[in-house]
């Protein structure tokens, strides 16, 4: 029975990732070739990064699929019937496909951690710079705007942490009642506790249309480090461990972190959604099939695990605004749902 829920549930996934990486790939593949020098092997290098996003997030959608075809067939072949017959309870004919979705849930997990997050952070890089030339580092940040009072900072990279952060093509926009008095341009600033220092500075005057070139100038007193490295994290880009470190960072800055913390339980949560897969599809592997409604009963088990879906991204969303908790966020919708699995069958089978 394993067996068979796996290789449905991958031949499932094999066929959504090919359709829709090739859907995408009709989508992106004009900006990526628009680029100067780009050809087929930055194709297959957006391929390469998108591939693993895609398998995490349709895994348990497959999962689900394959419960629903595996038992569906077992049905239809009367193979359910007979385990009943024997003695098998609902709970210890579901016991194989739980068993092997829960390896199939760890494998995600450790998949995500590994090549997942690492992916998606390399192709939001590419993504941020059109799909041109890849910053030196693909884990800076990029085009990081930061307010000092009325003025504002733009950075169009920004490198290290704490002390050794620089910034590159600094651009500041000296404002006065909303209007732009100077705009100052640099190569470079870096950090001396007190300020920024600015390499090269070039000083624009807006209304006297004049430029000046600057010997040396510091800006932005009130301004950490933190505001610069910390204004662009993302819970997919990091795995689980990294997440922690940047929440606890933000949090030393008093940074707010409900969406973070949501999304670093979800990391545990989201794989191990694929538990609940063959408890939802378990409704189309009981009944007469020759009652006729075998088919009533898949899309039964479908809608149960779509509506889990619609529910997981729901409660996110949530806790991403900062309405739901960010545990309530990322387990809820898992055991309202386990719940449920387990009163439908209960209810109809045990």
């Amino acid at each position: 029975m394993a067996r068979v829920f796996l290789s449905r549930t991958f031949a499932v996934l094999g066929g959504l990732v090919v359709i829709l990486m090739t859907l995408d790939l009709l989508g992106e593949s004009g900006k990526i070739l628009a680029q100067p020098g780009n050809g087929e092997g930055e194709l297959w290098y957006y391929v390469m990064l998108r591939v693993p996003q895609l398998i995490e997030r349709f895994l348990p959608f497959s999962a689900l699929l394959g419960a629903l075809i595996a038992l569906g067939s077992m049905n239809a072949n009367s193979e359910i019937i007979s385990m009943k017959a024997a003695g098998a309870s609902a709970h210890q004919i579901l016991a194989p496909l739980i068993l092997a979705s829960f390896i199939v849930g760890l494998l995600l997990f450790i998949f995500n951690e590994t090549v997942v997050a690492p992916a998606y952070d390399q192709l939001s890089a590419w993504e941020s710079v059109d799909y041109g030339p890849m910053p030196e580092d693909s884990r800076a940040a990029t085009n990081v705007w930061v307010r000092d009072g009325n003025d504002l900072i733009n950075a169009a990279h920004v490198t290290g942490r704490g002390m050794s952060t620089e910034l590159r093509d600094v651009t500041v926009y000296d404002r006065e009642n909303g209007i732009i008095q100077y705009v100052i341009s640099a190569d470079s600033a870096r950090y001396t506790g007190d300020g920024w220092e600015l390499e090269n500075p070039v000083r624009f005057d807006v209304q006297a249309v004049a430029e000046t070139r600057l010997r040396s100038f510091s800006i932005a007193p009130g301004v950490t480090p933190d505001q610069f490295t910390l204004s662009d994290v993302t819970a997919r880009s990091m795995n689980f461990l990294e997440l922690r470190r940047a929440i606890a960072d933000l949090e030393a800055a008093g940074r707010p972190t409900t969406a973070l913390e949501a999304g670093l339980w979800h990391k545990i949560s989201g794989p191990l959604s694929t538990i609940l897969m063959p408890l939802l599809g378990a409704v189309a592997g009981f009944g007469l099939a020759r009652s006729g409604q075998l088919f009533v009963r898949a899309i039964i088990g479908m809608a149960l695990g779509f509506t889990y879906f619609v529910a997981d991204n729901f409660a996110l969303a949530m806790g991403n605004i900062g309405a739901y908790p960010p545990l309530l966020a990322a387990w809820a919708p898992f055991f309202l749902f386990l719940m449920i699995g387990e009163a439908v069958l209960i209810r109809t089978e045990e």
